[in-house]
């Protein structure tokens, strides 16, 4: 989730700030994409990170021995 969140920002600042020759008294808009760029690498790094550790978890089976008590010897 976090992924496509991240590429998300970076190509809606990248717009904002490449693309868009508007302006907005008081807004601008080129930092504005700049900062929507940089959160978006951030939030691609952080999703990476956690998928990280996500994957470096170890499982360990537990067998459960289980004696037959009704088998008769003969």
């Amino acid at each position: 989730m976090a992924l496509g969140s991240g590429i998300f920002l970076i190509v809606i600042g990248a717009i904002a700030a490449f693309a868009v020759d508007d302006a907005i008294e008081g807004v601008d808009l080129g930092m504005i994409g700049y900062i929507c760029m940089a959160a978006g690498v951030v939030a691609i790094v952080i999703s990476l990170i956690a998928n990280q550790q996500r994957s470096n978890t170890s499982h360990t089976e537990i067998r459960d021995e289980h004696v037959d008590e009704h088998r008769v010897e003969k």
